[in-house]
Protein backbone atom coordinates (compact mmCIF):
# COMPACT_ATOMS: atom_id res chain seq x y z
CA UNK A 1 0.00 0.00 0.00
CA UNK A 2 2.76 2.31 0.80
CA UNK A 3 4.56 1.70 -2.56
CA UNK A 4 1.75 2.52 -4.25
CA UNK A 5 0.95 5.70 -3.12
CA UNK A 6 4.61 7.17 -3.84
CA UNK A 7 4.86 5.72 -7.44
CA UNK A 8 1.32 8.11 -7.66
CA UNK A 9 2.78 10.81 -5.63
CA UNK A 10 5.82 11.04 -8.16
CA UNK A 11 3.91 10.77 -11.11
CA UNK A 12 1.66 13.98 -9.66
CA UNK A 13 5.20 15.69 -9.22
CA UNK A 14 6.31 15.36 -13.00
CA UNK A 15 3.00 16.42 -14.41
CA UNK A 16 2.73 19.81 -11.99
CA UNK A 17 6.40 19.95 -13.01
CA UNK A 18 5.20 19.59 -16.84
CA UNK A 19 2.55 22.16 -16.34
CA UNK A 20 5.08 24.58 -15.06
CA UNK A 21 6.86 24.91 -18.54
CA UNK A 22 4.48 24.91 -20.66
CA UNK A 23 2.72 27.93 -18.91
CA UNK A 24 6.51 29.93 -18.77
CA UNK A 25 6.84 29.04 -22.97
CA UNK A 26 3.17 30.31 -22.93
CA UNK A 27 4.42 33.63 -20.92
CA UNK A 28 7.57 33.77 -23.24
CA UNK A 29 6.03 33.39 -26.67
CA UNK A 30 3.19 35.86 -25.04
CA UNK A 31 6.03 38.31 -24.83
CA UNK A 32 8.16 37.63 -27.85
CA UNK A 33 5.51 37.02 -30.42
CA UNK A 34 3.86 40.72 -30.87
CA UNK A 35 7.81 42.14 -31.45
CA UNK A 36 7.74 39.92 -34.17
CA UNK A 37 4.60 40.07 -35.47
CA UNK A 38 3.86 41.30 -39.27
CA UNK A 39 7.12 41.08 -39.98
CA UNK A 40 8.22 44.70 -38.58
CA UNK A 41 10.02 44.95 -35.16
CA UNK A 42 8.51 47.01 -32.38
CA UNK A 43 12.24 48.48 -32.90
CA UNK A 44 12.10 49.46 -36.23
CA UNK A 45 8.32 50.67 -35.48
CA UNK A 46 9.81 53.23 -32.91
CA UNK A 47 12.44 54.04 -34.95
CA UNK A 48 10.64 55.44 -38.03
CA UNK A 49 8.07 57.44 -35.48
CA UNK A 50 11.45 58.85 -34.26
CA UNK A 51 13.11 59.88 -37.48
CA UNK A 52 9.56 61.62 -38.63
CA UNK A 53 9.59 63.38 -35.25
CA UNK A 54 13.34 64.34 -35.78
CA UNK A 55 12.63 65.32 -39.50
CA UNK A 56 9.17 67.80 -37.78
CA UNK A 57 11.19 69.26 -35.58
CA UNK A 58 13.98 70.44 -37.81
CA UNK A 59 11.25 71.96 -40.11
CA UNK A 60 10.29 73.71 -37.09
CA UNK A 61 13.54 75.08 -36.27
CA UNK A 62 14.06 75.99 -39.83
CA UNK A 63 10.81 77.73 -39.92
CA UNK A 64 11.60 79.53 -36.70
CA UNK A 65 15.21 81.03 -37.01
CA UNK A 66 14.97 81.65 -40.83
CA UNK A 67 11.80 83.48 -40.15
CA UNK A 68 9.42 81.76 -43.00
CA UNK A 69 7.30 79.08 -43.22
CA UNK A 70 9.03 75.84 -43.57
CA UNK A 71 7.46 72.25 -44.46
CA UNK A 72 7.98 68.21 -43.82
CA UNK A 73 6.56 66.68 -47.21
CA UNK A 74 6.04 62.79 -46.81
CA UNK A 75 5.26 60.51 -49.75
CA UNK A 76 3.03 57.79 -48.28
CA UNK A 77 3.52 55.63 -51.10
CA UNK A 78 7.38 55.92 -51.23
CA UNK A 79 7.54 55.80 -47.53
CA UNK A 80 9.88 59.06 -47.80
CA UNK A 81 10.10 62.48 -46.35
CA UNK A 82 11.92 65.75 -47.40
CA UNK A 83 12.38 68.62 -44.76
CA UNK A 84 12.02 72.03 -46.63
CA UNK A 85 14.59 73.14 -48.70
CA UNK A 86 17.16 70.19 -47.65
CA UNK A 87 17.71 67.99 -51.54
CA UNK A 88 17.93 64.91 -49.18
CA UNK A 89 14.78 62.80 -48.90
CA UNK A 90 14.90 60.35 -45.73
CA UNK A 91 13.34 56.78 -46.09
CA UNK A 92 11.46 55.17 -44.14
CA UNK A 93 11.27 51.05 -43.87
CA UNK A 94 9.72 49.50 -46.75
CA UNK A 95 6.84 47.18 -44.57
CA UNK A 96 5.33 50.45 -42.07
CA UNK A 97 2.19 51.85 -42.68
CA UNK A 98 1.96 55.60 -43.10
CA UNK A 99 -0.94 57.31 -42.41
CA UNK A 100 -1.39 61.49 -42.84
CA UNK A 101 -3.34 63.85 -41.48
CA UNK A 102 -3.23 67.53 -42.36
CA UNK A 103 -4.66 70.39 -43.39
CA UNK A 104 -7.07 70.44 -46.67
CA UNK A 105 -4.57 73.04 -48.55
CA UNK A 106 -1.39 71.15 -47.37
CA UNK A 107 -2.50 67.84 -49.69
CA UNK A 108 -0.54 67.45 -52.86
CA UNK A 109 -2.71 64.21 -53.67
CA UNK A 110 -3.80 60.67 -51.80
CA UNK A 111 -0.05 59.83 -51.77
CA UNK A 112 1.65 63.38 -50.63
CA UNK A 113 1.25 65.99 -48.28
CA UNK A 114 3.25 68.20 -45.71
CA UNK A 115 2.39 69.87 -42.25
CA UNK A 116 3.82 73.53 -42.78
CA UNK A 117 4.88 75.39 -39.87
CA UNK A 118 5.21 79.38 -39.46
CA UNK A 119 8.15 81.63 -38.38
CA UNK A 120 6.21 82.06 -34.87
CA UNK A 121 6.85 78.03 -34.42
CA UNK A 122 2.97 77.29 -34.65
CA UNK A 123 2.17 75.01 -37.26
CA UNK A 124 -0.80 74.17 -39.39
CA UNK A 125 -0.96 71.13 -37.52
CA UNK A 126 -1.22 67.37 -38.14
CA UNK A 127 -0.44 63.67 -37.32
CA UNK A 128 1.77 60.49 -38.77
CA UNK A 129 0.28 57.33 -37.73
CA UNK A 130 3.54 54.76 -38.29
CA UNK A 131 1.83 51.31 -38.34
CA UNK A 132 2.34 47.57 -38.34
CA UNK A 133 -0.62 45.55 -38.16
CA UNK A 134 -2.09 46.42 -34.58
CA UNK A 135 1.14 48.30 -33.25
CA UNK A 136 1.36 51.84 -33.82
CA UNK A 137 2.83 55.13 -33.27
CA UNK A 138 1.35 58.49 -34.05
CA UNK A 139 3.75 61.53 -34.10
CA UNK A 140 1.57 64.33 -32.98
CA UNK A 141 2.31 67.95 -34.20
CA UNK A 142 0.18 70.82 -31.85
CA UNK A 143 -0.88 73.31 -34.30
CA UNK A 144 -0.67 76.31 -32.22
CA UNK A 145 2.51 75.68 -30.66
CA UNK A 146 4.17 73.55 -33.15
CA UNK A 147 5.47 71.04 -30.61
CA UNK A 148 5.85 67.19 -32.09
CA UNK A 149 4.76 64.59 -29.57
CA UNK A 150 5.28 60.47 -30.49
CA UNK A 151 2.23 59.21 -28.83
CA UNK A 152 1.70 55.31 -28.80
Amino acid sequence: MHRRLHQSHAAGVSLLELLIVIALIALVAGMVLPTFGNGVPTSELKAAARQLAAGLRIARSEAVSQKREAFLTLDIEGRRFKVDRDPREYSLPPRVGLKLFTAQNDIVNEKTGAIRFFPDGGSNGGRITVAAGERKYEVDVDWLTGRVAILD
